[in-house]
């Protein structure tokens, strides 16, 4: 198995950065998430670097829903990063951890009054799905006396090699303006009172691991922007969303770069933005990328049982990490404290929740694996803690921060009275 570069072997067992993984399971309990702060600085500077080094007028957004962690936004803000948001919570947490309303795009197909009038408030762009939003959020502008400044979501309708329910530019999918009817949404902002268009945007997807639909996408909305341009509409940025994927099956997934991405797309969106006499800033939304690789979910042996499979029993499942159950998504699994030895029998590592899917692993070569020992599922940073629950009344576990050789919590695991802060007690059920 090819470990990234932050993750090493030593003395039989997994380190993250400086930090062995069965010190850091004995000390802060388990489940337990851990992220290399160092890793995800470096990955957002590798995607930075590759395209400015092709077009030096590049916004790296953050796609904040794919880990929302206070730590995590703050670590990128200090990098520079600015922030692609898809509600209130998340626009609200990336101010707050310093990123600029300048370098915040509000995003989503399903945004309420109260949405609308908090971009307007910030001073936060927004990316607008439909026209009926238009017209809502020019009322909220105007209302507001404010102006606001819109990208309107295109769906381009393109194809993408990715699993059905993370394909955001299909033409079936419910995000974005259909592409033929562009220019008939630019021509009804220009109408507005308090809205100026001044960008145009796209998703195609998430975990793309082929370069060449994000160039056809990149053709497409310049070819777009172009029919904009002649409308009047001064667009000063192109989104071309994110979407690359990184690899989960680490021997055999393609592993494409930023270097690959920018190598493939930047020549389509030069030529494009040329054609269109426009020179706009180059904006991208990777998630998955920047954070994905950085942390391992560990989870200790229970039990071991031996059925019609070999289960291996540990104390996380789909309600800390939803990925195998929700997308059939494939994670690598490490014995922590056994991490040099050689696979000795195949084991299916199951969750504690009450549901024949919570399996994080099926049939997985492993080292024959007892109770007590430590299970590391890698590349967990991307949509793990993020779409976590309390089902099954679990607490949702401690996350832990590290670089160089500090350590911290960015996040103290919940407690039975957290599960009840917000419960409220009927006055009936009391009385009597």
């Amino acid at each position: 198995m090819r470990l990234p570069p932050h993750l090493s072997v030593r003395n039989g067992h997994l380190h993250i950065g400086a930090h062995d993984t069965v010190a850091l399971a004995r000390r802060y309990g388990t489940p337990l998430y851990v992220t290399d702060e160092e890793r995800v600085r470096a990955n957002y500077r590798e995607y930075r670097d590759a395209l400015q080094a092709r077009y030096p007028r590049v916004k790296v957004l953050f796609a904040a829903k794919a880990n929302g962690n206070p730590a995590i936004l703050r670590a990128l803000a200090l990098e520079g990063a600015g922030a692609d948001v898809f509600s209130a919570g998340e626009l609200l947490l990336a101010l707050r951890a310093g990123m600029a309303p300048g370098d915040l795009l509000f995003n989503g197909s399903s945004k309420s009054p109260s949405d609308l009038a908090l971009a307007v408030e910030k001073g936060v762009r927004v990316s607008v799905d439909s026209l009926d939003e238009l017209r809502q959020l020019d009322r909220a502008a105007t209302e507001a006396g404010r102006e606001v400044e819109i990208a309107f979501r295109v769906n381009p309708a393109l194809e993408v090699p990715t699993h059905p329910k993370i394909a955001t530019g299909l033409a079936t999918s419910k995000f974005g303006i259909p592409h033929g009817q562009v220019p008939d949404a630019y021509r009804a902002a220009l109408s507005c009172r308090s809205v100026v268009p001044t960008g145009i945007h796209c998703h195609i997807g998430s975990q793309i691991l082929e370069v060449k639909p994000f160039a056809e996408a990149a053709a497409v909305m310049t070819r777009l922007a172009a029919a904009v341009t002649d409308l009047g509409v001064p667009l000063t940025f192109i989104d071309l969303g994110g979407g690359l994927g990184i690899p989960y099956h680490r021997t055999t997934d393609p592993a494409p770069t930023p270097g690959d991405y920018a190598a493939e797309v930047i020549p389509v969106f030069l030529q494009g933005v040329r054609d269109a006499g426009i020179s706009p800033e180059l904006w991208v939304e990777p998630g998955r990328y920047l954070v994905g690789d950085s942390t391992v979910l560990l989870a200790r042996v229970n039990s071991v049982k031996e059925a019609h499979a070999r289960f291996v029993n540990v104390d996380a499942g789909f309600n800390l990490l939803v990925r195998p159950v929700m997308y059939d998504a494939y994670h690598e699994i490490m014995v922590a404290n056994r991490a040099d030895s050689p696979a000795a029998q195949s084991s299916s590592i199951a969750g504690p929740i009450c549901e024949t899917g919570d399996l994080l692993a099926r049939d997985r070569a492993l080292p024959r694996v007892q109770a007590g020992d430590l299970i590391a599922v890698l590349d967990a940073g991307a949509y793990g803690f993020a779409m976590a629950s309390q089902y099954n009344q679990r607490c949702r576990c401690p996350e832990v921060l590290v670089r160089g050789k500090e350590e911290a919590l960015m996040r103290r695991g919940e407690t039975l009275d957290d599960l009840l802060a917000t419960a409220e007690e009927p006055p009936w059920q009391h009385r009597g």
